[in-house]
């Protein structure tokens, strides 16, 4: 599988609040939706996560997401070294997305930006 990068996730109480100081701290405009009543905002490399704490509870659990070329591939590589998809694959506004546990129980997002099918 071919990782292209990380994002940080961080839980934030205010989203409003939180999202200017990152966008002046990465110098880039947030990219703001919701998943079910989480709102997020992935500014460059951080996604902040605003939402009831029972949300946040398990969000907090997802140690990074990770940008990979194709999310097939990666559950496929996952699966091959023993990896539990917990969530997913699924669409999401900015692609599609798996949820996996690895065999040292670490638990991490996989996400491509390619639409459903493709």
């Amino acid at each position: 599988m071919d990782i292209l990068g990380t994002s940080l996730r961080v839980c934030v109480d205010d989203l409003d609040a939180a999202v200017p100081a990152y966008e002046r701290l990465t110098s880039t405009e947030a990219v703001r939706f919701a998943q079910g009543p989480v709102s997020v905002a992935a500014v460059g490399p951080f996604v902040l996560m605003s939402g009831p704490s029972e949300h946040l509870e398990i969000l907090r659990k997802i140690a990074a997401t990770l940008a990979v070329k194709d999310v097939g591939e990666a559950v496929a590589d996952l699966e091959a070294v023993g990896a539990q998809i917990v969530a997913g694959p699924k669409e999401t506004p900015v692609g599609r997305s798996v949820i996996a546990r690895h065999p040292d129980g670490s638990v991490f997002e996989y996400v491509d930006r390619q639409e459903a099918g493709g």
